[in-house]
């Protein structure tokens, strides 16, 4: 791991001076001094009822950083006093302000980064390229200049820092968010991690492995096969509901639906039960063992779901899917800092761990050593959809149980959710919109650690779908008593 570039006394002897006096007009935020950064913009607008004061910096750790990022803090009253630090999707490349205002709006200062580079397409690193220094801002130096500047700006126009602090994230963020607890354990009082990839290296690899075996003749999984994957699927593990209740428990084997001869249709050829095996398995060693797993049954054909992030609408389109697209550019300027690469040709041996190892230092986050951040009072909540296509939610089991492999039991201060029937971090047949951020903020404040949370549906709920579901701490999960579903233990086998 890389030194932290950003010296936090140089901010204490940088900022001295304003500790002792009350709120700071907008506009002279323009003069505070910040190491290697410095502040572009600082104006007071309207956001709802509440004034803001809206900040941008860009921040230049090293010679090759350009990191920009946005902070807005309420004026007067109207800020409670508390900080939401907000994680970025794919490959960055934006601040995500438009996630500013509803955070805004509930009383806390908030900001984000566009993790050192500057694209309109989150699925495009060319951008590193020859700079591997902007590669290491993605990482996780982004996030940790934001922070701090963040802080130090809050302080400088309201003469304190915040109570409290909370990172927010899902995707790309939620790995931010498991990058800020094990990294930098005093940062943050509460953290949300949603559908992180925290093993960001391995999602390419898997993603190589799917895509080859789509390219071979006849490999294809069209809109036909889809549909009968999600429909068998959901026929064996939850048959009569729109979505699979408890997919741990679901053993579905795709080769089931092999052709028998002579049939041609409802069937899958050799080539595609291959296929759909990689796409459930993921990623294995010569003696079949998984090494990353792939990804659960239930939504292959709902739209938002395979067709977007793993096949495409049609094999033509298949480069344009969304896996495909973050692993090619990921071989090509991460690890291999080659335009040209074809990571369809790529040996899954020796050449993929190679990569596989040049990229996990600067972008994984899998330390399950959590106790710096346990010990300084910290609050995770980690959430993941059963059915999302982009980040396999099996990954979240595996952090999560290396934790309690690593630290024991962990409830008093980590609780994981997996959401049945959500896609990825939103949408899908389950419902699954929870105020996250509210339960992590009265677990912090009021010592509510929460339990059973009721997750409603929302405007990109498919059709078919419950209003609202009942969610539990893993390893628990809702199961039907009567007319209501309850949490239970988990059932064995």
């Amino acid at each position: 791991m890389k030194p932290v570039t950003l010296g936090l006394s140089v901010f204490a002897l940088s900022l001295a001076g304003f500790a002792a006096h009350a709120e700071t007009a907008c506009a002279d935020l323009m003069k505070t001094p910040l190491p290697h950064a410095q502040v572009t913009k600082a104006v007071s607008e309207a956001v709802g009822d509440k004034q803001v004061c809206k900040v941008d910096v860009t921040s230049k750790p090293t010679a090759d950083s350009d990191i920009r990022l946005s902070l807005w803090i309420p004026e007067g009253a109207a800020w409670n006093g508390k900080f939401v630090q907000l994680g970025n999707g794919g490959f960055a490349g934006q601040i995500p302000v438009a996630q500013f205002g509803r955070v805004v709006r509930a009383g806390y200062a908030v900001s984000g980064t566009d993790d050192g580079h500057q694209s309109k397409v989150i699925t495009a690193a060319d951008w590193a390229l020859g700079h591997p220094e902007k590669i290491t801002d993605f990482g996780w130096r982004a996030v940790k200049e934001t922070t701090d500047i963040s802080k130090a700006l809050i302080k400088a126009q309201k003469g304190g820092g915040p109570q409290k602090s909370y990172f927010n994230g899902c995707s790309d963020g939620g790995r931010e968010a498991l990058m800020s607890a094990q990294r930098f354990p005093n940062d943050f009082d509460g953290i949300v991690a949603g559908a992180p990839a925290a093993y960001m290296s391995q999602l390419f690899g898997i993603s190589a492995v799917q895509q080859q075996a789509m390219t071979k003749p006849g490999g294809y999984l069209g809109a036909p096969q889809r549909d009968l994957l999600q429909k068998a699927s959901i026929a064996q593990c939850s048959p009569g509901e729109p979505f699979i209740r408890d997919p741990a428990a679901c053993h579905f084997d795709p080769g089931k639906l092999a052709c028998k001869p002579g049939q041609t249709d409802e069937c899958l050829t050799p080539a595609q039960v291959v296929s759909a095996k990689a796409m459930y398995t993921g990623r294995t060693d010569a003696k079949g063992n998984v090494l990353f797993p792939g990804f659960s049954p239930g939504a292959e054909g709902l739209n938002g779901g395979w067709n977007a992030w793993l096949t495409g609408p049609t094999d033509d389109l298949r480069p344009h899917a969304m896996g495909f697209a973050f692993s090619s550019d990921a071989f090509k300027y991460f690890a291999f800092q080659d335009p040209n690469f074809d990571f369809l040709k790529m040996d899954m041996g020796a050449q993929y761990a190679t990569a596989q190892k040049k990229m996990a230092e600067e972008v994984d986050a899998p330390n399950p050593n959590l106790t710096a951040f346990e010990k300084r009072g910290g609050k995770l909540i980690q959430y993941h959809g059963w059915n999302d296509p982009a980040i396999p939610p099996r990954s979240s089991i595996r952090y999560y149980e290396d934790v309690r492999k690593t630290m024991g039991n962990t409830d008093s201060f980590y609780r994981m959710y997996l959401i049945p029937g959500m896609l990825h971090c939103a949408g899908g047949v389950g419902p699954s919109n929870v105020d996250w951020l509210a339960e992590l903020d009265s677990w912090v404040t009021a010592g509510k650690a929460p339990g059973e949370v009721v997750a409603q549906g929302g405007a990109g709920q498919s059709p078919g779908g419950p209003p609202s579901q009942v969610l539990c701490p893993y390893p628990a999960v809702a199961r039907k008593a009567g007319e209501a579903y309850a949490c239970a233990a988990p059932k064995k086998g």
